[in-house]
């Protein structure tokens, strides 16, 4: 059989485990806009950790981490750590999230935002922001599944092909049953993930001999990429804060992230979600750095640091069933990435802007009708800006670059959301201004590509909104009998350990 017979054969089985797992799913889906996008709030602790983490590691890891490790050596790891390390976050927000979304019934990170501020316009404005921001994150999962396709059929399989498969298949997951199904096909997805790439990594340093000669080999070979900076000088501080600090607050400035704070049944769940998550993150970050080092021994040399997982999967050393499964695990987490972006905006679109803006009197039936079209109106919008980023020329890598450039525009909500739970003063005017101000800043530098000093767009956008968010908010005046009942109960709430 050959290496293209192989690919599809691994694609067709992929689909098919998917589309029953998902149809499962739907058999217990119940009526209404909560059920369809938060699985009505009830996830067990296992499928919360699983569909947080199938969310959150994405073709960014095995394709971008991975190339970013390959050009710029163990930068990289440090640069992705600082996710982890921004997870002490979730200790305050995850609890405070997930007891005003049973309280008030929040469906998305927006309508809370809306409605602490008491102004329709601040989840709009946030909502927006999702909206431009995210399609290049989710463009970015496209691009990987496309290029992971192309490499590993040795060209034959157009990148066009593989992106237009991964946006089928994320499409069905998210209209088949909403969370359920997303939920589920994540848990699978997750699974398949972490399992396979771990076992290739393994017959890779064993086909180097061991882990001690892979270290040996790799500080004789090319010693410049286990220093900071690099060989080639990038890992300045510049980059590295550029980089990273959109991940830092990555898990609340993420709407598709934060939605999942509502979904865990109990306190138990929650915690289960982020002890699973933080064990997942941690050996998946290893995993996807030490295979991005694994290229740099075993096919040195491409122009295109994106293409190394891919290229390596190729190689003689790895059983084409055992490459093809970790495609398939390469493929499913960039899909279940696409699927929460997808799900997230279409309930951004249906309630914060359809309903908040358009039509306040529109029926749950009638929201929820609505969030399902705007499901594949999103994935075209996301299909095309792939094509047109992947068949620009001269580019050596951009999976990185564009996932931390999305983060980078949402980076802008962050004091908005602190503003929310831990500021009384903090203001509509404040929340508008600063997100407005700061997301044009980050997308004139993103477009120009001006560096003001060689600070990147995001850290820009942030050292603009963070103060301005303060200032007006001073300046302006405050929803006070919303922000004592919201803040006040969340302190009580704690206080007294009312988690159910």
């Amino acid at each position: 059989m050959s290496a293209t017979s192989w690919v599809w054969f691994g694609i067709v089985i992929y689909i098919a485990v998917g589309l029953a797992i998902a149809t499962m799913a739907r058999r217990q889906l119940g009526a209404g806009v909560s059920e369809f996008f938060l699985a009505n709030r009830k996830l067990g602790g296992f499928l919360s950790a699983m569909t947080y983490s199938a969310t959150t590691y994405s073709a960014f890891m095995m394709i971008g981490l991975a190339g970013l490790t390959y050009f710029h050596g163990v930068g990289a790891l440090g640069f992705e750590l600082t996710y982890l390390c921004g997870m002490f976050m979730m200790v305050f927000f995850l609890p405070r999230f997930w007891l005003v979304g049973k309280k008030y019934g929040y469906v998305s990170p927006m309508e809370l935002l809306s409605d602490r501020y008491q102004s329709k316009w601040v989840g709009a404005t946030a909502a927006i922001l999702a909206l431009v921001f995210l399609v290049p994150y989710g463009a970015v999962q496209l691009m990987g599944v496309g290029y992971l396709m192309n490499g590993i059929s040795q060209g034959v399989i157009p990148v066009v092909v593989g992106i237009i498969i991964a946006v089928v298949c994320a499409i069905a997951w998210s209209n088949i049953a909403g969370m359920r199904s997303v939920a589920w096909t994540d848990a699978f997805q997750a699974i398949i993930m972490i399992t396979v790439s771990a076992a290739v990594l393994g017959v890779v340093v064993v086909s180097l001999g061991g882990f001690g000669a892979f270290f040996s080999k790799l500080e004789s070979a090319v010693p410049g990429l286990l220093t900071v900076p690099s060989a080639k000088g990038a890992w300045n501080i510049n980059m590295f804060i550029g980089l990273a600090l959109p991940w830092l607050f990555f898990l609340i400035s993420n709407p598709q992230v934060s939605q999942r704070l509502f979904i865990p049944k109990s306190v138990t769940a929650m915690k289960q979600m982020l002890g699973g998550f933080l064990i997942f993150g941690f050996i998946y970050t290893l995993i996807s750095v030490l295979w991005g080092f694994s290229a740099t021994l075993l096919v040195p040399g491409l122009e295109n640091a994106d293409l190394a997982t891919p290229t390596l999967l190729t190689l003689p050393i790895i059983p084409m069933g055992l490459a093809i499964i970790v495609m398939i695990g390469i493929t499913a987490a960039a899909i279940s990435t696409i699927d929460s972006i997808l799900l997230t905006l279409s309930s951004v679109w249906a309630r914060d802007i359809h309903k908040g803006l358009i039509n306040p009197k529109v029926s749950e039936k009638g929201e929820l009708k609505v969030g399902q079209w705007v499901i594949p109106v999103m994935a075209v919008i996301a299909f095309l800006f792939a094509l047109w980023v992947a068949e620009k020329p001269g580019l050596d890598y951009m999976i990185a670059p564009l996932s931390a450039a999305a983060s980078a525009g949402l980076l802008m909500a962050v004091p908005t959301i602190f503003g929310a739970f831990f500021w009384k003063r903090a203001t509509a005017t404040g929340a508008i201004v600063s997100c407005i101000v700061g997301a044009i800043i980050v997308l004139i530098f993103q477009i120009t590509g001006w560096k003001p000093l060689g600070w990147w767009p995001g850290v820009w956008g942030f050292i603009v909104c963070v103060p301005l968010f303060i200032i007006v908010s001073l300046a302006t005046k405050p929803p006070r009998e919303k922000a004592e009942e919201f803040i006040g109960y969340l302190r009580g709430a704690l206080k007294e350990g009312r988690f159910i």
